[in-house]
């Protein structure tokens, strides 16, 4: 099996990359058996979670990752917990979040996002 924590960076460096300023390129990453928890709200498939994500209030946000923690999990996928801070374009104050994944193996040897969970931090 790859690396789990080399995996894991990738995989955040390209997700961030793309939720930053592309969010409906997000949708080869997700299938329709994948579950987006959004504050709360609960998001399944890839049409449904790509409509959720391209119709947040902002186009182009900055993204900061605080913590990253990845550990394999034991159904051969890659779970992955970040902390970190979300700059929406034009805002002066940034919104901090938590976000956990979970990454199973394809069979071509990529990885897709089962499920996903997304917090703002208040407080």
């Amino acid at each position: 099996m790859a690396d789990p924590e080399a995996v894991g960076r990738a995989f955040l460096d390209y997700f961030y990359g793309l939720f930053a300023t592309n969010r409906a390129g997000l949708a080869s990453l997700y299938q329709d058996t994948s579950l987006l928890t959004f504050e709360g709200a609960k998001f399944q498939g890839q049409q449904n979670i790509i409509q959720k994500l391209t119709t947040m209030p902002f186009q182009n946000v900055a993204v900061q990752r605080d913590t990253v923690d990845i550990q394999p999990s034991i159904s051969g996928g890659i779970l992955i917990f970040v902390t970190g801070k979300l700059m929406p374009e034009g805002e002066s104050i940034p919104l901090k979040f938590s976000q956990t994944f979970h990454l199973m193996p394809t069979p071509n040897s990529s990885f897709v996002v089962t499920n996903d969970m997304f917090r703002l931090n208040y407080g």
